[in-house]
């Protein structure tokens, strides 16, 4: 045969086989990275696993504090889809040691390794020491533990509070919404917890949190159309945060058991321009 014969049955049969090879490569899944928008806050690892800790802003805070986690086997550097975890974070203090509150951990939604929960910071050490967090988990139905130190920094806001009620009862709020606040009526979502003893915060159900929200650098004016934070079934209290201008804002807040009997909190007045207990915004 001719050379210039062979020259393009070459040039054929090698374009099929590139084509040939593309279509193969669109055959596979694509790689999702469900991690995606995070930013890793910490790796927890033993001899067999490394446990990864995610959040948007990649560190531990004051306040409340959105976690994704997931596990990796450290020899085969693949991640678990199926496991049971829980946490314990521990305040370390010279004369006594307490815990937070925090969620259960459970599968992120519409995620195959990544599971999810919230810890609750109330304080911090002025350098952000102090605080460690145990992971227990089980795989395969052997049980594993990691334990570690952490840092919490202090949010420049105060998102958090902790106060003693009328009831003798020591609480702890915290603000989860609105996280980007806006000109408009926002939801407000805050947690509600008591300490049980140092190492148990449970829910407080069905209070009442009234809400006045005010610009002290205005004036002290409020905004019209909010409404008071009631229970909600996911276990976080809900109202309406009307935001009528940027700036610095005191949501002023008194907290009320199921007789309606106020806990904690006063009514802002001419005489009192803030509630002892608050949370604050700046926008």
């Amino acid at each position: 045969m001719k050379l210039k014969y062979i020259l393009p049955i070459l040039f054929i049969a090698l374009f099929s086989t590139a084509c040939s090879s593309d279509d193969d490569n669109n055959d596979q899944p694509p790689v999702i990275n469900e991690v995606e928008g995070l930013t890793k806050i910490q790796d927890f690892t033993n001899n067999n696993h490394t446990i990864e800790l995610w959040s948007e802003t990649g560190h531990f805070k004051t306040g409340y504090n959105d976690i994704s986690v997931r596990i990796k086997d450290n020899t085969s550097n693949s991640f678990f889809e199926n496991f049971t975890i829980n946490w314990m974070p521990v305040m370390e203090m010279p004369s006594m040691e307490h815990s937070c509150p925090k969620s259960t951990i459970e599968k992120a939604p519409g995620k195959n390794t990544v599971y999810q929960g919230y810890i609750i910071y109330q304080m911090t050490n002025l350098d952000g020491s102090g605080w460690s967090l145990t992971l227990n988990y089980t795989i395969d139905n052997v049980d594993y533990t990691v334990t570690d130190t952490i840092t919490v920094t202090q949010n420049y806001n105060q998102n958090v509070t902790t106060f003693k009620g009328s009831d003798d009862v020591k609480y702890v709020l915290a603000l989860i919404e609105p996280q980007s606040p806006k000109i408009a009526t926002n939801i407000m979502k805050v947690g509600l917890y008591k300490m049980e003893n140092m190492m148990s915060f449970p829910i407080v159900e069905d209070y009442t949190i009234t809400l006045d929200p005010r610009m002290p650098d205005m004036g002290n004016h409020s905004s019209p159309n909010n409404t008071d934070l009631t229970y909600r079934s996911d276990g976080m209290y809900q109202g309406n945060l009307s935001l009528t201008m940027t700036g610095y804002w005191v949501l002023n807040l008194q907290l009320l058991d199921e007789t309606n009997t106020v806990l904690k909190g006063e009514a802002v007045t001419l005489e009192n321009p803030q509630s002892s207990v608050y949370l604050e915004l700046e926008f």
